[in-house]
């Protein structure tokens, strides 16, 4: 039997595989975030968007051939995709292609995952794969899915779901999977609202990271068939995987660090609590996401602006930053920026005080404003002497407000005062 941790026999089975990344979702619980922008293209990590992670994956594990299926307000995710994917070399047989919901199997919309997939049932076939691997375009984690491909031909799988342990509490965002002493799934619940624990691991549920390795034949035959079942909501998490497990061979994948064997980094970011917090681990000396890692790149579209710069060294009017992430174009101006994380051209205007707040591209921050703990969106332009973080009941007078106490800002919550 053909050894799965061969760099040879992995690299055969990525070049015959073909990556549909799923980036076409609305991403509500960001709010105010997500009012103009599919969620995949949600800033994260001082220069990149979310979608840059499985893409980044894709690439870096050896598939070159990737299709991104999109359909909710696109505009700034197709923009960054073709200004920043689109360095792979045609002529070779790589790309990045978008494929937007074009109504090409009847006259709905993608109706669901499975139904997302199934409406390019006819692209698929002219490209030709052996497998197929389907990816969430909005979680941040460097993963090798070569390993996963390896594991889902040498096990003889039909499909292959990777998972994660995550705890019970928060396991019914997920869906969660029971599986036996192989790893085959015996029972696979969307959502639950009382996970079942991992046995032998209490308050340790094992849940699905929204990634799955298809042998081809059997996708296509799964998703004509789901397309004709009535009631179903052409889910792959609600409807395909669940019917699957007695006529199949469905295994589970535990995404583990390759390193330490333990737990590996994996992120839904999918709240304005969870982004925040994210976002903020990376100011850390050693956070768990290591974007300095020159092994596993994430490639992104390069804005060229010029280095961040700090001015003014006065008593009371210091430029400065600590415990911080500064990104390139930014100007902190006789102000301070304390365990914070700055996007490309940010300005910080003097006599100001930033704490642990993320500010997106273009923010600009008045002078003699107090920021704590505030997500600030793209192009806000928070005027002199703004108090954000401190008031919460003002706050939500006229943002919004995370359960976590969390303020949101977006250009439009300013362009009503």
């Amino acid at each position: 039997m053909t050894n799965p941790a061969s760099g040879r026999f992995v690299s055969r089975l990525t070049r015959e595989t073909l990556a549909l990344v799923l980036a076409g979702g609305q991403g509500t619980r960001l709010k105010n975030l997500t009012q103009w922008r599919a969620k995949p293209a949600v800033h994260f990590g001082g220069k990149f968007r979310i979608i840059d992670f499985p893409l980044s994956n894709c690439v870096n594990s050896g598939i070159r051939r990737i299709s991104v299926l999109t359909q909710y307000k696109s505009h700034s995710l197709n923009r960054h995709i073709q200004r920043g994917w689109g360095f792979l070399g045609g002529q070779m047989g790589e790309f990045v292609e978008l494929l937007p919901a074009q109504q090409r199997l009847g006259e709905s919309w993608y109706a669901g995952t499975a139904d997302a997939v199934r409406q390019n049932l006819d692209i698929i076939k002219r490209h030709d794969p052996s497998y197929v691997l389907i990816l969430a375009g909005d979680h941040v984690y460097k993963m090798d899915y070569g390993t996963m491909i390896g594991a889902h031909v040498e096990s003889g799988a039909d499909i292959t779901v990777g998972c994660i342990e995550v705890a019970c509490e928060t396991a019914s965002a997920f869906g969660v999977m029971d599986v036996d002493t192989d790893y085959n799934i015996v029972k696979f619940t969307e959502k639950p609202p009382e996970p079942e624990h991992i046995p032998g691991k209490p308050g340790i549920a094992l849940a699905s990271m929204g990634i799955y390795v298809f042998s081809t034949d059997v996708l296509m035959e799964e998703l004509e068939r789901d397309q004709l079942s009535e009631g179903s909501s052409h889910d792959f998490g609600k409807d395909i995987i669940p019917s699957l497990l007695k006529s199949h061979k469905v295994i589970a994948f535990p995404f583990k660090d390759p390193v330490s064997g333990g737990e590996a980094y994996w992120r839904d970011v999918g709240t304005v609590d969870a982004l925040w917090q994210s976002n903020l681990e990376l100011t850390g000396i050693t956070p768990e996401l290591d974007l300095y890692d020159s092994e596993w790149p994430i490639w992104t579209y390069q804005e060229h602006v010029p280095p961040a710069k700090f001015v003014f060294d006065d008593s009371g009017r210091r430029g400065m930053a600590v415990d911080s992430m500064v990104a390139g174009g930014c100007i902190v101006s006789g102000a301070v920026v304390r365990h914070s994380l700055l996007f490309p051209r940010v300005r910080v205007n003097s006599y100001s005080e930033v704490v642990d707040s993320v500010l997106f591209p273009s923010v600009e921050i008045g002078r003699n404003c107090k920021i704590k703990k505030a997500l600030i969106d793209r192009d806000c332009v928070i005027p002199e002497g703004t108090v954000i973080g401190f008031d919460e009941a003002a706050d939500r007078e006229r943002f919004y407000v995370s359960p976590a106490g969390v303020v949101l800002v977006t250009p439009d919550m300013l362009s009503g005062d």
